[in-house]
C-alpha cells in the first residue's frame, strides 16, 4: 500500500485488523523501519507507514504487536505511574 495519502477507509481496516487472525508472516518488522529524520513531519509519517504497512499491527522479533488510542486525557506518563504504583 505504497501511496501519499490513505482514505479514511484505509486506516480504519488497517486499525481493525484482528491480532488473534493475523498472519505473522505477513507483518513487517518494526525493526527493519528507518525512517529519514531529515523530512517534513508529513513525509516522515507517510515514510513510516510505507516501510511499517501497517502502523497499527506489526511485528517485533517474533511478536505481533497491535496499537490502539483511547479518547481520554490521561497521558501515557499518568498510566505508567499508576501501574507501578500498583506493583508496589
Amino acid at each position: 500500500m505504497e501511496q501519499s495519502t490513505y482514505t479514511r477507509e484505509q486506516l480504519d481496516a488497517m486499525q481493525n485488523v484482528d491480532v488473534r487472525a493475523v498472519d505473522p508472516a505477513t507483518l513487517r518488522d518494526i525493526r527493519d523501519v528507518e525512517v529519514n529524520t531529515a523530512l517534513p513531519k508529513r513525509e516522515r509519517i507517510l515514510d513510516f507507514i510505507r516501510q511499517i504497512g501497517n502502523p497499527y499491527c506489526y511485528r517485533h522479533g517474533k511478536y505481533v504487536v497491535k496499537v490502539s488510542f483511547t479518547d481520554t486525557d490521561v497521558t501515557l506518563e499518568d498510566r505508567m505511574l499508576s501501574y507501578i504504583r500498583s506493583k508496589c
